[in-house]
């Protein structure tokens, strides 16, 4: 039996900072672009999402408002099988008014009496089991990157999941979702993410990493 190996980064570590961001004893120089939080009106609190305006000041001074949606977080999970297959799931997203093909994701729980944010490590794994009914014995974290910058804090962090098996106990989606487990043959994951019958961005992020990992481009 393989032994499960945790993420990349330890439960609760801080992920890195994006290249550029000094994290050395020196205090960085002040970017010429930063602005700075003045003031923050909340305007809705959802089950999720925090609709609010906030007031910064930039740096020659002059104030702007801008609309944020804050957001918890999440995970989104690259789960290869031992077929060389993608697990992916087929789901009804109202925004977009279709069902979209997608990798197993999901928003990270935050504890209402401390309002701390939970372990993406322990997010992912949750997910995967809740999404797909699969564990894995191996874990690796690619990536984390903002989905919505310009108006959204949500920052995704991106798994590769492998050596999948049944996963014990009864698990499955949300009350709120409804679900169809697809596996693709990772080659054509990613041709259909190239000809555009994939149309989600972390899943698009996903498969193209995947091939990337699985398929290197050859040195010219």
């Amino acid at each position: 039996m393989s032994r499960s190996q945790p993420p990349s980064g330890a439960p609760g570590e801080a992920a890195p900072d994006p290249p550029g961001e000094s994290t050395g004893a020196t205090p960085p120089t002040r970017d010429p672009l930063e602005e700075t939080l003045v003031a923050s009106e909340v305007i809705r609190r959802g089950r999720i999402l925090e609709f609010r305006v906030d007031t910064v000041e930039r740096a020659d001074g002059r104030r702007v408002r801008r609309d944020v949606a804050g957001h918890p977080g999440a995970v989104a999970i690259v789960a290869l099988d031992d077929a060389g297959r993608v697990l992916l799931v087929r789901q009804w997203r109202h925004p977009a008014g279709r069902a979209l093909l997608e990798i197993p994701a999901g928003t990270l729980d935050r504890d209402p009496a401390t309002g701390a944010t939970e372990d993406p490590d322990a997010a992912a794994r949750r997910e995967l089991e809740e999404e797909t009914g699969c564990r894995a014995g191996r874990w690796e974290r690619l990536a984390d990157f903002w989905t919505a910058p310009g108006f959204a804090t949500e920052r995704m962090f991106l798994y590769l999941a492998t050596e999948l098996a049944p996963a014990a106990g009864d698990h499955g989606p949300d009350e709120d979702e409804a679900l169809e487990l697809v596996r693709l043959p990772w080659r054509e994951a990613v041709a259909a993410a190239e000809r555009g019958a994939i149309r989600d961005a972390k899943t698009l992020i996903g498969i193209l990493w995947l091939a990337r990992r699985l398929a290197p481009p050859a040195e010219g």
